[in-house]
């Protein structure tokens, strides 16, 4: 799956994920709105990310074939995984290099870290 999504293809897909179900009709009127887009647009930015299998459109009705957690889980592991050789511990070393974390983030990564013990 591709997840990687431009600014405006973002926008829109949390349109969807904020409204799902809703009908394809509905998602139109909801992107002229939000984005300023035509009709056209919207059916041709949803077209591709059904396509890249991220949502569909079945009968009218689009929905979500990943949650949009899942997604942004997915796409973290695939930019840690080419960015930095899939070492999580070489991301947080950069990440740390610039921001010191609080003693609240601390701890809280701490908690998650132990959740995530085999």
């Amino acid at each position: 799956m591709d997840v990687r999504l431009a600014e405006v293809e973002s926008r829109f897909a949390d349109l969807i994920w904020a409204n799902e179900p809703l009908s394809s009709r509905k998602l139109a009127e909801l992107a002229e709105m939000e984005l300023s887009w035509k009709k056209s647009t919207t059916y041709t930015v949803l077209k591709r990310l059904c396509q890249r299998g991220i949502f569909q459109n079945t009968g009218g009705t689009v929905t979500s074939l990943i949650s949009k957690d899942s997604f942004f889980a997915v796409q973290s592991e695939q930019f840690v995984e080419q960015t930095f050789c899939g070492s999580l511990p070489a991301f947080l070393t950069a990440f740390g290099s610039r921001k010191k974390l609080s003693d609240g983030e601390v701890e809280e990564l701490q908690k998650i870290i132990e959740s995530m013990r085999r």
